[in-house]
């Protein structure tokens, strides 16, 4: 593991811990690495906010990948789209931070649009109907917003075969 993927661990465990994204300060500390260390791959807590986004993206973007390659895109875009425990809490204090520390140089909310037009297309190969994965998708946004959101708890205990049927997608899942 490279010293980028050990602060950006780091980071990810202080936020589950401390419930927000820590300071570059308690990162380098945390990790073992001078500020200056920890100031070459991310300059700024903004970054560092950047960083753990893009790693989360990268994460989902296998997930579907691997997914879509055994015919299950869609079952895995609604099952990603709940997140739950540490997921729940590392999605929830990203979201807030990542809304107040981003700048115009962030290029990640775009990354995060291109990221879910190509999940979507996933589905959409999938289901054989670019409307029908539209619906997909939006019902997944829906489920993460709910449960980031904390609107209703509900959403946690949702019945992925069900909702699949109904949304008229077989569920493959092994």
């Amino acid at each position: 593991m490279d010293l980028r993927d050990r602060i950006l661990d780091v980071a990810r465990r202080l936020t589950l811990e401390h419930g927000t994204i820590p300071s570059l300060n308690a990162v380098a500390e945390a990790s073992g690495v001078s500020k200056g260390g920890l100031m070459h791959h991310f300059p700024s807590r903004a970054a560092l906010v950047d960083g753990l986004a893009r790693r989360a993206l990268d994460e989902i973007d296998l997930a579907m990948r691997e997914a879509a390659a055994d015919g299950r895109a869609a079952a895995a875009w609604l099952g990603l789209s709940v997140p739950r425990g540490d997921d729940l809490d590392l999605f929830r204090a990203m979201a807030v931070a990542h809304r107040a520390l981003e700048g115009p140089e962030s290029g990640v909310l775009a990354d995060a649009a291109a990221a879910i037009a190509r999940w979507e297309r996933l589905i959409a190969d999938e289901v054989g109907d670019p409307v029908r994965a539209r619906i997909i998708r939006l019902v997944g946004d829906g489920l993460a917003g709910n449960a980031l959101a904390g609107l209703d708890d509900s959403v946690a205990d949702v019945d992925l075969a069900t909702l699949l049927d109904h949304l008229g997608v077989a569920d493959r899942r092994p």
